[in-house]
């Protein structure tokens, strides 16, 4: 991390992505920061009654945190709240789902790797989950700004293989191609999945739209399966491994069509 190398101690403002209990006491944090990138320091005795950490570490938090370079693992010296974003965390949907954001942050941000666009949209995206409408629409604006930031965005505008621009019909999406593929060069990949013509437009959309044009929008509910379907498998592939959050969100899916089920059976 060449920008504490230089410094002992390091002020930043920061958002806490998680946290892992080690020892009797202590907690190893991981925040993301504006120009820090991904960063881990162990809070001392964060987990002690009378620490005066442990509130302001709790992951979604936003704090400005005092850094101490040490040899092997960073400390925490201070740490004082900015937002707590505690209308995330008093709601189970609206929780898990900014955990499935932090998530894709701490899996693709780099330590010690600069990204402010990435930390401001990660700030943004969590104000915007606390009241947004339409929550599971604001994850595919986050995944596709999130995969542009960090260099991993698909193509959308050309096959991916033979470079022909995309005519208004129905295509394919490759995962291992990264990104569409025309009809032609589609048995070339064994992932690939159908790609309805509205679903590769809103996703040229979300690509390229900010984060108030995409609180106007609708979908059908099909359509925003097709998207969900699309980008999980995308990111599934760029990280060998699903993302732990997802399988809690499908289970509180699960949950909820259970009891409307049940409902409509007590009627």
């Amino acid at each position: 991390m060449p920008a504490l190398n230089r410094l002992r101690l390091h002020k930043t403002e920061a958002i806490v992505l998680k946290h892992l209990n080690i020892g009797e006491g202590d907690r190893i944090v991981t925040f993301y920061t504006p120009h820090l990138g991904k960063l881990r320091a162990v809070a001392r005795g964060a987990r002690e009654i009378k620490s005066h950490l442990a509130g302001h570490l709790e992951p979604l938090t936003r704090c400005r945190v005092l850094v101490h370079q040490g040899r092997t693992l960073h400390t925490i010296s201070q740490c004082e709240t900015i937002e707590s974003n505690l209308a995330l965390r008093e709601d189970l949907w609206r929780l898990t789902r900014s955990l499935y954001l932090a998530e894709l942050v701490e899996r693709f941000a780099q330590e010690g790797q600069e990204n402010e666009p990435l930390y401001l949209l990660f700030q943004d995206c969590l104000a915007e989950l606390a009241t947004a409408a339409n929550a599971d629409l604001l994850l595919r604006f986050f995944e596709m700004q999130l995969l542009g930031l960090t260099g991993f965005e698909p193509e959308l505008a050309a096959c991916v293989e033979c470079r022909t621009v995309l005519t208004p019909t129905s295509h394919f999406f490759s995962a291992s191609a990264g990104g569409v593929l025309c009809g032609d060069c589609r048995n070339r990949f064994s992932l690939h999945r159908p790609l309805s013509l509205n679903a590769l437009k809103v996703l040229r959309f979300l690509a390229a739209a900010n984060l108030s044009q995409t609180a106007n929008l609708r979908l059908p509910e099909s359509l925003a399966m097709e998207l969900e379907v699309v980008t999980r498998q995308y990111l599934r592939y760029l990280l060998e491994q699903e993302l732990k959050s997802t399988d809690f969100l499908d289970m509180l899916r699960r949950d909820a069509a259970r009891a409307v089920t049940a409902r409509e059976l007590d009627y």
